[in-house]
């Protein structure tokens, strides 16, 4: 960067923007536990008692549950401070993502719901992203998705997630803009989303020096929505997906990415599609990167 932009150099880099840097022959670590801090006392739950996990297993909430409206302005607050927190705790991003679902009309049972996270966040507040040495730098990405998730839309949530060497560097959890008639179309949608992300990270690290050979790998565990991506024929099954999620099949032809197969129990990106139980929790954020710092 120094050779594109005037810049000086300031030593390692150990505070920025609420962000705290580690770095050591070990590797580097980011967190944001000061930033924690403030956000529980904020809501006043410093204090709380800690949750294994951010949402219970199976819930169904919906925009017209709950009986109480709770005050908008200190939703959207609670709502906004998660948000930030996801930039270093991955584990976070379904829930969060979930909740902001409510922002509109909050009442009372969303409001627990957010409570319950920080309870959450009480429990794994010195938890952070840690990027071990490796030499192995290759993108890598999981895609997956729930079907029919949204007990108001009956819409479903696509996750991904990438890594390069160790951890993860970019990861969503998003409600899906169209109702999935299947699993398959689900799992589609999905890939399509996850493709554009594989390609755009790739422009960035070619930016930075890092040029990335041969197709980026990006795991699914459908596949029917594998075959599909694979094959350019229309069928009963497929023929009414809409035009732009069939660009997963433009980035396989031009060997930018290739979609393999992995089983459901491998799936990084099922953390950003639904709640899990503490046990596969705890596997799947250590398996991202998220560690004690």
């Amino acid at each position: 960067m120094s050779q594109r932009f005037e810049m000086t150099n300031l030593g390692l880099l150990h505070f920025c923007l609420g962000i705290e840097v580690k770095q050591n022959e070990n590797g580097i670590y980011i967190s944001q536990k000061k930033y924690a801090k403030e956000l529980l006392k904020r809501f006043r739950l410093e204090n709380a008692k800690s949750i294994a996990t951010p949402m219970e297993v199976g819930v169904k909430i919906g925009k017209n549950d709950g009986s109480t409206m709770v005050n908008q302005t200190l939703f959207r607050s609670l709502v906004g401070g998660l948000l930030y927190l996801t930039t270093t705790r991955p584990d976070l991003t379904y829930a969060v993502s979930f909740l902001s679902r409510f922002m509109e009309s909050p009442k009372d049972v969303h409001w627990e719901l957010g409570k319950r996270i920080l309870r959450y966040v009480v429990g794994t507040i010195n938890y952070g992203l840690h990027y071990y040495p490796v030499q192995n730098l290759n993108l890598t990405g999981y895609s997956d998705s729930d079907l029919g998730g949204d007990v108001d839309t009956c819409k479903s949530t696509s996750g991904y997630v990438f890594s390069i060497g160790s951890s993860a560097i970019s990861w969503s959890s998003k409600k899906q803009s169209i109702v999935a008639l299947s699993t398959t179309e689900s799992e589609y949608v999905a890939l399509a989303s996850a493709g554009c992300q594989a390609r755009w990270l790739k422009s960035i690290l070619e930016e930075m020096g890092q040029v990335q050979e041969g197709p980026t790998k990006l795991f699914c565990d459908n596949k029917s929505a594998i075959y599909l991506s694979k094959n350019p024929m229309f069928h009963s099954k497929s023929k009414h997906i809409k035009i732009k999620f069939h660009f997963i099949r433009e980035l396989i032809k031009d060997k930018e990415v290739e979609v393999l197969y992995c089983q459901s129990q491998d799936q990084l990106a099922d953390l950003f599609t639904k709640p899990l139980k503490k046990e596969l929790l705890i596997k799947m954020r250590k398996l991202i990167g998220v560690n004690e710092v």
